[in-house]
């Protein structure tokens, strides 16, 4: 600097630097960072983007993490179900082919010959036959119309297929390179055959959605009770705080399936139950801070002024209490994280076939003492990670954001 230059930054700005040197809380924030980015993604980068992730291969049950198979594709007689990016990103897309896992196959003139796949064990498998076009072409579809418009199938009276442009040898090829792979199963698989990555990675999803609603929802209704409690006091202040203490009296998973159940089980519900219980402690809060605000000399000169109630609240008061509900959110959100994981354990929560956490430990329990106790401990392990995030992260934003702590000379530069 030439002169004594003085420079001014916000508290927002120092917030941000004595948060980046909490080497926990930033672990915290990059762990949710990206578990945001993979719920988002969602179905476009699963490995299995079914909807739900739900492509059971009842062959495949029960295979270690790393498993590996030969697969073959075969066209489903159906129109193709391809959808466009963002469509597939929340929903997923059906898959146009079924896939077939074998052991061993053969070319035998116009049909290819699989292998059953029996396992690990190399037990010799029964032989099933394909015709080389039925793997390549639907059958029976509008977009059959459209290749026989092409020249490149022609159908007999009962609608099979009897001949095609491409030769038997090009058929084959054609095979070979798009419609035989080698799929890995990361993670493994589930007692119905479904990708327990893919699993994992969509229950990412069911998870954030249910912390971010309740959230929100909390949030709302506490600043709303809280403010209308803080600054007007009197028989107002009675009355929700006597709403309060009866609602804080009642235990928290309890209350939320007595919700649940009067709501209905399913996704949303579980959204609106979490979100409908949270909201008491951020009621305290933005009280018990509106109430040490409200007679400060800013608010009297806003009164003098002749500002509105309403401004008061939501433009000076509002603002200089938001720090502890950052907090208060952050705990919050991993609270309703393990509240619908308990809900989905216990059956109320999400519904089969959705991905959630909490339904897949109670699935796959009775595997702890088994053979696969992966399969429990994987999304118990998920859960945990997640909440110990936004953990670090809350108490990283209380240190961070706690103004009194930091030394003048930090505050002008």
């Amino acid at each position: 600097m030439t002169k004594k230059e003085e420079k001014y930054y916000s508290l927002t700005y120092f917030a941000w630097q004595r948060f980046k040197k909490n080497k926990l809380a930033m672990f915290g924030l990059i762990v949710i960072c990206l578990c945001m980015v993979m719920a988002a993604l969602g179905f476009a980068i699963t490995p299995d983007s079914t909807p739900d992730a739900n492509d059971q291969l009842l062959e495949l049950s029960k295979k270690r993490p790393g498993f590996k198979v030969q697969m073959l594709e075969v066209r489903k007689n159906e129109a193709s179900h391809h959808v466009n990016i963002f469509s597939k990103m929340l929903f997923g897309e059906v898959s146009d082919y079924r896939s077939i896992p074998f052991s061993s196959y053969k070319f035998d003139g116009n049909d290819i010959v699989l292998t059953e796949y029996t396992g690990e064990d190399k037990r010799p498998g029964a032989d099933f036959k394909f015709n080389l076009a039925d793997v390549v072409y639907p059958v029976n579809t509008a977009s059959i119309e459209n290749n026989a418009e092409k020249g490149y199938v022609e159908f007999n009276e009962l609608g099979s297929i009897k001949k095609t442009r491409k030769t038997a040898k090009e058929l084959q090829i054609e095979i070979e390179k798009n419609n035989i792979i080698t799929k890995k199963f990361i993670l493994g698989t589930d007692p119905a055959g479904r990708d327990l990555l893919s699993r994992l990675m969509i229950g990412t999803r069911v998870s954030f959605s249910v912390g971010f609603t309740a959230v929100f929802i909390s949030v709302i209704i506490g600043i709303l009770m809280g403010a209308l409690a803080g600054y007007y006091r009197g028989w107002v202040d009675d009355i929700i705080i006597w709403f309060i203490n009866v609602v804080w009296s009642v235990p928290t998973l309890l209350l939320v399936i007595a919700i649940t159940l009067a709501l209905g089980k399913g996704f949303w519900q579980v959204f609106i139950a979490v979100g409908l219980t949270m909201w008491v402690e951020v009621a305290r809060v933005i009280r018990g801070q509106i109430m040490s605000l409200r007679e400060m000399e800013f608010i009297e000169a806003g009164r003098a002024l002749g500002f509105t109630n309403f401004r008061i609240i939501t433009r000076h008061i509002l603002p200089n209490v938001m720090g502890p509900v950052i907090v208060i959110s952050a705990s919050n959100f991993a609270s309703a994280i393990l509240i619908e994981a308990g809900l989905s354990f216990l059956g109320i929560g999400a519904q089969p076939p959705t991905a959630s956490w909490g339904a897949m430990i109670n699935a796959h329990r009775g595997y702890i003492i088994g053979d696969a106790p992966y399969l429990a401990f994987l999304p118990g392990f998920a859960i945990m990670l997640i909440v110990l995030a936004f953990v670090l992260l809350g108490n990283g934003l209380r240190d961070s954001l706690d103004t009194k702590s930091m030394d003048e000379e930090q505050v002008i530069y």
